[in-house]
């Protein structure tokens, strides 16, 4: 029984403040611990469509892949949808005559030293489409000796519900790229056409 007059044992007790520390902290930790599934679920599925891209890269440049470029992508996605089934997969190829050249803008004739092709200056058509490009890639696996740019694209819904709380997009968006040279099993066809801007 507690005596009113002197409530000092009161001041003393320390039943229960447990559960207030738990209160406290329960929220934050929980937090984190959403936070670090919701991370480690994105690296994990970045890291299983990089080894899946690299390893359908490499059946890409072989002889004849350009009849299994569908085949190819299928596999890609299989991966991808063995832990994302919801997502969406997309992707792009670009060859290029050398690894130097990916990501390169074609050639021209700056003849009036602005630095942008216009005003009817040569330039150098490599990807063949009769416009000057910022990228000389052309679209589709290449031919013989090409570098082949290969980038695919997996957008999904965020597994964990860190959207609701932080304020982060809802969808999480990965993007991997690989360049392969393709097997010598041809002459490489190397006409450039010389166009105006």
């Amino acid at each position: 029984m507690v005596d009113r007059h002197h409530p000092a044992p009161l001041a003393h007790d320390q039943s229960g403040a447990a559960l207030v520390e738990f209160a406290l902290v329960a929220p934050v930790f929980v937090f984190a611990l959403i936070g670090l599934f919701d991370l480690s679920y994105n690296i994990y599925t970045a890291s299983l469509l990089e080894g899946a891209i690299q390893h359908a890269a490499r059946d890409s440049t072989i002889e004849g892949a350009d009849l299994t470029e569908a085949e190819i992508d299928a596999k890609v996605t299989e991966v991808v949808h063995s832990i994302v089934a919801s997502s969406t997969v997309s992707f792009e190829r670009k060859a290029y005559t050398n690894f130097a050249d990916v990501a390169r803008p074609e050639d021209f004739t700056d003849s009036n030293n602005d630095g942008l092709c216009n005003d009817g200056e040569p330039f150098e058509d490599t990807n063949g489409n009769n416009l000057w490009d910022e990228d000389r890639g052309a679209n589709g696996m290449g031919g013989a000796r090409d570098a082949v740019l290969y980038i695919v694209t997996v957008t999904y819904d965020r597994q964990f519900p860190l959207h609701q709380m932080v304020g982060v997009p809802a969808q999480v968006s990965s993007v991997a790229r690989t360049v392969l040279r393709n097997q010598p099993y041809a002459q490489q066809d190397l006409e450039v056409s010389v166009e105006n801007c």
